[in-house]
């Protein structure tokens, strides 16, 4: 599954990261309106952390609409006609990785598009080729009733 990876190592804070995205997606360059979060580490100065969907899948089981799906590359997506904006998965989600910016319904989430690591200028974000992320118990009922 594709997955967006962060090296801490390598960021120096910039968020342009943070800008691509929210223009990427929202068309303005907003933080509320980004995927990944760059954020300081309080007790090392000069150190950076991101917050970014790592595609577990565990909002997938959250969700009462089944708007939260995993496409082919392991990537979860939310299906904005389904999706009613209970907000369960943003309250839900283990790494506080699913936004919703005030003026919208819809959650959203990192998609792993790779428009952010095309813009990191000090390569601290890449695309990586993860294992699978094992069937949620929604996947494994829903792959029951396809067959």
């Amino acid at each position: 599954m594709k997955v967006l990876v962060f090296n801490p190592q390598l960021c120096d804070g910039c968020r342009i990261c943070e800008e691509t995205c929210s223009q990427t997606w929202f068309k303005e360059t907003n933080a509320e309106k980004s995927a990944i979060r760059i954020s300081p580490l309080e007790d090392q100065p000069g150190r950076y952390q991101a917050t970014v969907c790592n595609q577990c899948g565990e909002c997938i089981d959250i969700c009462p609409t089944l708007a939260l799906t995993r496409d082919r590359h392991g990537i979860v997506r939310v299906n904005k006609k389904r999706c009613t904006g209970c907000l369960s998965c943003v309250g839900f989600c283990p790494i506080l990785a699913m936004y919703i910016p005030p003026d919208y319904v819809v959650p959203f989430k990192c998609v792993a598009c790779g428009e952010c690591v095309k813009a990191c200028p000090t390569g601290a974000l890449a695309i990586e080729d993860l294992p699978k992320a094992p069937l949620t118990e929604t996947e494994k009922r829903m792959k029951v009733v396809a067959l």
